[in-house]
């Protein structure tokens, strides 16, 4: 099984996931463009016994998401990069930001949610499963 491992900005959050992600996909909700300050998130979604912590104690930050779940985005306190998280609507999943791996080029998105949020210049694969909130 392949490990791929990621970090926050710094390095002090070191972690790794194993296997192929459960789903993978964009998020264009107000909550991803804020928390990453970027047009959309890109987020791999792995099972909890596929990802390891290996260093560093990143801090969370709750909310309720539009769709009425809790998020749960962890970051690092040093250099405030957000580099995984989770959603009391997938239990049991932990959501990875694939801008924290160290090679993301595995990452094969086959969806968008929230495209009712999509930024105009922001260009949406109509071939993908396309969602205006959250999947149906």
């Amino acid at each position: 099984m392949e490990s791929r491992s990621g970090r926050c900005l710094c390095g002090d959050i070191t972690y790794s996931v194993e296997g192929t992600p459960a789903r993978q996909g964009h998020c264009h909700c107000l909550d991803c463009k804020k928390a990453l300050g970027a047009s959309f998130a890109t987020i791999a979604f792995f099972k909890e016994e596929q990802f390891t912590l290996h260093s560093g104690s990143p801090q969370a930050f709750q909310h309720q998401s539009e769709s009425g779940n809790t998020m749960t985005k962890e970051f690092c306190p040093k250099c405030g990069s957000t580099v995984f998280g989770s959603n009391s609507g997938r239990p049991g999943i932990k959501s990875v930001y694939i801008g924290s791996l160290e090679d993301a080029s595995f990452v094969q998105p086959n969806f968008n949610v929230w495209t009712c949020r999509q930024l105009p210049y922001t260009l949406i694969d109509e071939s993908l499963n396309n969602f205006p909130k959250g999947p149906q």
